[in-house]
């Protein structure tokens, strides 16, 4: 092998090093934009209207319900209408499922120690589930967040239709959002985007095994651990470490773990500074910073989940605290705390999942 002059040859540690600074690079690079706006635009009218509703009715304390429905828009930012309403149509149904096991879960007198084994079932349910249906984003995130924090709102049996009903409502209310669309020229001159739907090819797919039993071991843990210990709010640690595994390989699951951490903690500051604000004393201020907060996180998601943290956090803290006040300072600690565990338990169960690769390799070649 030749060099150029004055130049050194690759030394035994530059794959090493190369494979360090190519995640930390990827922290701070920032996707092309791709219309996001547009998502984000119908992020933010199917997380406003169904609040304004509530606001209007005096029952802003239910908003939790509905903007879980409302995380329906989310789902096929990419496709075009049909497929992209199939999509939400799926995705919907299994968001509004969450809502209903989570609220059950919290008429229970032992929800805090039953919210975790089912938590960790409907992750590895939603990870099979996600990559039959072809969801995208992909993942479990959305179903544990909504699930968890359901349970941790106290509520008796008659609140289940209740949730069942405003998240089926704000469900239907985004998918009539993002196909409205449709209706205009340039929609129908796109070419039709595919989706199929396949349960016996994402079971069969190769690791497809490993990456439910990563996730459902990984929530297991995160949310046994806050749990055991007397931690508030475990449902954070949970969502952390589905969050970080929501990587497609073990690498983009690094990078997630530290956006995961950079955005929160960012994220924690700006919370702060919102929450300073008597926010609940003012039922349209308050709807106003969701949505605001909402449509910001839909902007950066798809470039940068680390920015998108960003806004992600004080989202779900405002979202936490419209439901169920129980004080900014014990909020702000909580979800840092658990956030961190959660990227730790995350991360340990990739590492653990690498080597076991590595030496099941090793001793195929022996």
């Amino acid at each position: 092998m030749t060099t150029r002059r004055g130049a050194h040859p690759p030394g035994p540690d530059s794959g090493v090093v190369l494979s360090v600074l190519t995640p930390a690079r990827r922290l701070v690079e920032l996707a092309p934009h791709r219309g996001a706006h547009r998502a984000a635009a119908r992020a933010g009218v199917a997380i406003a209207v169904p609040l304004l509703v509530l606001a209007a009715t005096g029952h802003l304390e239910l908003s939790l319900y509905a903007v879980f429905g409302a995380f329906t828009s989310l789902y096929g930012r990419t496709h075009t209408h049909g497929s992209r309403l199939r999509m939400q149509a799926s995705a919907g149904a299994a968001l509004v499922a969450a809502v209903v096991i989570g609220t059950t879960i919290s008429t229970l007198p032992a929800a805090d120690t039953v919210v975790v084994p089912v938590a960790a079932l409907v992750a590895g349910a939603a990870t099979l589930l996600s990559d039959a249906f072809g969801w995208h984003p992909p993942g479990a995130l959305f179903f544990v967040f909504a699930l968890a924090a359901c349970a941790a709102v106290p509520s008796d049996p008659s609140r289940i239709v209740v949730a069942f009903a405003l998240a089926g409502a704000s469900g239907l209310l985004a998918m009539a959002v993002s196909g409205a669309g449709a209706v205009l020229p340039a929609a129908r001159a796109r070419r039709p985007t595919a989706l199929s739907v396949s349960f016996a090819t994402a079971a069969r797919r190769p690791g497809q095994l490993g990456a439910v039993g990563a996730v459902v071991v990984a929530v297991a843990v995160a949310g046994a651990i806050p749990t055991l210990s007397g931690l508030g709010h475990p449902y954070w640690a949970m969502v952390a470490a589905t969050a970080t595994l929501g990587g497609a390989d073990a690498a983009a699951q690094f990078v997630r773990a530290g956006h995961r951490l950079l955005g929160t903690l960012l994220g924690i500051a700006f919370a702060a500074a919102l929450l300073a604000f008597p926010l609940a004393s003012s039922p349209l201020l308050a709807i106003a910073v969701v949505v605001a907060l909402q449509v910001g996180a839909e902007l950066f998601v798809g470039r940068n989940y680390g920015l998108a943290m960003v806004f992600v956090t004080p989202l779900a803290l405002l979202m936490t605290e419209l439901a169920h006040p129980t004080g900014a300072a014990g909020l702000l600690l909580d979800r840092t705390v658990e956030t961190v565990l959660g990227v730790a338990v995350a991360v340990g169960v990739t590492a653990a999942t690498l080597l076991a690769r590595r030496a099941h390799r090793a001793r195929a070649r022996a």
